[in-house]
């Protein structure tokens, strides 16, 4: 068994991007501030990926909002899913002449860890939202409040999952429009009798809308308008261009990874919720039929406290494992993870997330568009993405989950045709250009509707066939 910890820091010319470049204040990007470290393509890239017709329809619709201000608001720069939408989407904006800025939440460990308590709540554990949390939660968004984390005038403010939430009613204002952005799996506290669906309708109460990555998500009765517009990936950020042949073998080289062998992986942060025993427990059974091995690789966001424990915890589990290899890739340069992650997705011969809890699977989306048969959880958002049989599989158990695995291992060409079909149905549904579209057709839905807001509040917009 196979431990790296990854703490080099690599420079890349101009292209190195860490998390010490975000501003003192929590700026992470902002052309009003003359700090954008970090860019994108010209939208004429865009032309090989997605049609004259949605790039026509992001163009029409982006003209109607040119100028407009946004402000991104979310509680990490590093690691996870909102923050690498992020890194792709506010340039992109900028792009095409809407001033959007990013900034994050300036927490103490006390707070984070009483965030993920609630995030964890939200998902299905068990528990409670204490009063002392509670309190925790309020003393530092009052904080933020008296620090002036919003330091401009913006048209529109974004919040990002449960973490930021209750800023909206310390600090909106006419005439801002607020949006609240679920990115997590929270039909759990939905059905819940412990109080956190009577909380999050408090909370929710105070927004102009609120956009969602699936329906189960939604709450009938919450009284906002509600939108469902799924992830979206970058298909030219680093974790997802074409990489060379030498550039993969690289980082396995540096890994001690070997090519010749089969290789399943599952990739992203270490978490309760992502079901790397069930990962684990499968590889066991696969090994004993055919020779392999598993690469577990991930890193810790930096609003997520647990993760150091839960990769000791797999440390200690598979340490007497051969063939196994635990990589916690550095995040102190974004741009050499997101390499590191997409050179392991493209080496492996089977991608795995069988998640127990999971708001939609970026990783899955990823893995996906680099044509990769993908075994995953039935549960949240995967279903969007994972059609049993034709764009992956589903998780059932290590012993069934085995028996798959190995029949992918040894028919290539059913592997091949089914990532082929995975990738078609990622670049359809779940790339930049579409989401951004529907993200500001949303915003325009809000903000010209005021006069219909309750017959709004009554229906459900979905960008996405559910």
């Amino acid at each position: 068994m196979l431990y790296y910890d990854n703490k080099q820091n690599i420079h890349y010319g101009a292209f190195i991007m860490t998390d010490t470049r975000t501003m003192a204040d929590g700026t992470v990007y902002s052309r009003r501030k003359e700090f954008c470290p970090f860019s994108t393509y010209p939208l004429e890239f865009y032309k090989s990926i997605a049609s004259d017709e949605k790039l026509e329809r992001l163009q029409r619709i982006s003209q109607r909002l040119k100028g407009l201000k946004i402000l991104e608001l979310n509680s990490s720069a590093q690691g996870g899913g909102v923050a690498e939408m992020l890194y792709s989407m506010i340039p992109f904006l900028d792009m095409i002449g809407i001033e959007a800025e990013w900034k994050i939440i300036l927490g103490k460990q006390n707070y984070f860890e009483c965030t993920k308590k609630l995030h964890n709540l939200l998902q299905g554990m068990r528990g409670s939202f204490s009063a002392e949390m509670k309190s925790t939660y309020r003393n530092q968004l009052e904080e933020c409040v008296d620090y002036k984390i919003i330091d401009s005038s913006p048209d529109i403010v974004n919040i990002n999952d449960p973490q930021p939430m209750l800023l909206c009613r310390y600090l909106k204002k006419s005439p801002e429009y607020w949006l609240w952005r679920c990115h997590i799996d929270i039909e759990p506290a939905i059905r819940s009798k412990n109080g956190l669906l009577t909380l999050i309708t408090d909370w929710i109460s105070d927004y102009d809308a609120a956009v969602f990555s699936a329906s189960r998500y939604i709450f009938p009765y919450w009284p906002v308008p509600k939108f469902i517009i799924p992830p979206f990936i970058d298909p030219f950020s680093e974790k997802n261009r074409e990489m060379t042949e030498a550039e993969i073998d690289g980082i396995l080289t540096k890994y001690g990874i070997d090519r010749r062998v089969p290789i399943i992986a599952q990739i992203g942060r270490f978490d309760p919720w992502k079901g790397l025993e069930r990962t684990i427990a499968t590889f066991r059974q696969v090994r004993e039929q055919k020779k392999c091995q598993l690469v577990i690789a991930g890193g810790a966001a930096s609003d997520d406290p647990e993760s150091g424990r839960m990769l000791d915890d797999i440390y200690l589990k598979t340490k007497e494992d051969e063939g196994i290899h635990i990589l916690n890739l550095s995040l102190e340069n974004r741009l050499e993870n997101y390499r590191e992650v997409n050179a392991l997705q493209r080496a492996a011969n089977v991608i795995m997330q069988p998640s127990t809890r999971e708001g939609f699977g970026l990783v899955i989306t990823e893995a996906l568009w680099k044509g990769k048969p993908v075994i995953a959880g039935n549960v949240g958002g995967i279903p969007s993405q994972i059609k049993n049989g034709e764009t992956g599989y589903f998780y059932r158990n290590p012993q069934i989950t085995a028996q798959k695995i190995l029949s992918l291992l040894d028919n290539p060409r059913m592997a091949e045709n089914i990532g082929n079909r995975g990738k078609r149905y990622v670049q359809e549904h779940f790339l930049i250009v579409d989401r951004v579209t529907d993200y500001l057709m949303s915003i325009i839905i809000t903000m010209e509707s005021p006069s219909r807001r309750k017959k709004l509040n009554e229906c459900v917009t979905s960008f996405y066939p559910w």
